[in-house]
């Protein structure tokens, strides 16, 4: 897939901000940091930088994933966040409108991911080889050959909800690389961060950020 890097001219949406931390809206089709090479330099990280020079990466998003970012913007708070991320404390909930109808109306995937090298950047499923990766999704409702559902990862394997959803038959609509077909003619790929559940780095208080689906 060799499409040029067309990123959306979007102002920043700031949910959020503190003495450290910062809570934005990332568009879909935009790099959450730089790619390799002078063409994919402009990403939400080098936009958050320019207005907070002291924002510090915490996480990211797929590029054509939209939702709910943190960014540090202080050394501590990225200490205490990523360590949230690495003990799998931050609950994150996702919202996506998969191909075809998937039921029940509830249940959890549990498939190890690992890079398929050949066809990098794309992942699969590998008993051998992959890291463990589980998610669990809920059916909000069924549309006209499609189905809505809240998906919450509980390990943040690289194109997880992509992949797993494809595994279950239902890949993501509007996907550029797992989708296919009639399944892959949208104008985005929709999947959206919408929640996200933290422990404040000063002082723990739990807390939680949310931006609502723009599909």
């Amino acid at each position: 897939m060799n499409e040029p890097y067309t990123p959306p001219d979007d102002p920043l949406r700031v949910l959020h901000e503190d003495q450290h931390l910062l809570i934005v809206d990332k568009p879909a089709g935009l790099l959450s940091v730089p790619g390799k090479g002078p063409h994919l330099a402009d990403c939400l990280l080098s936009r958050i930088q320019a207005a907070f020079p002291d924002a510090l990466l915490v996480h990211r998003l797929d590029r054509d994933t939209s939702g709910v970012m943190v960014f540090a913007l202080t050394p501590q708070a990225q200490r205490h966040l990523g360590l949230q991320f690495e003990h799998r404390r931050v609950k994150k909930t996702y919202v996506a409108r998969l191909h075809g109808v998937l039921e029940p109306r509830r249940g959890e995937v549990d498939l190890p991911l690992c890079v398929d090298w050949p066809e990098r950047p794309r992942q699969k499923v590998d008993h051998e080889n992959g890291r463990p990766a589980q998610t669990e999704w809920r059916v909000q409702r069924h549309d006209a050959g499609e189905t809505r559902v809240k998906l919450m990862p509980r390990t943040g394997r690289t194109h997880q909800l992509r992949v797993h959803m494809l595994a279950m038959g239902h890949p993501i609509l509007g996907d550029p690389f797992y989708a296919e077909g009639a399944a892959r003619e949208y104008p985005r790929m929709m999947l959206h961060s919408e929640e996200l559940r933290l422990l404040h780095p000063d002082g723990g208080v739990g807390q939680r950020f949310r931006a609502p689906a723009p599909f």
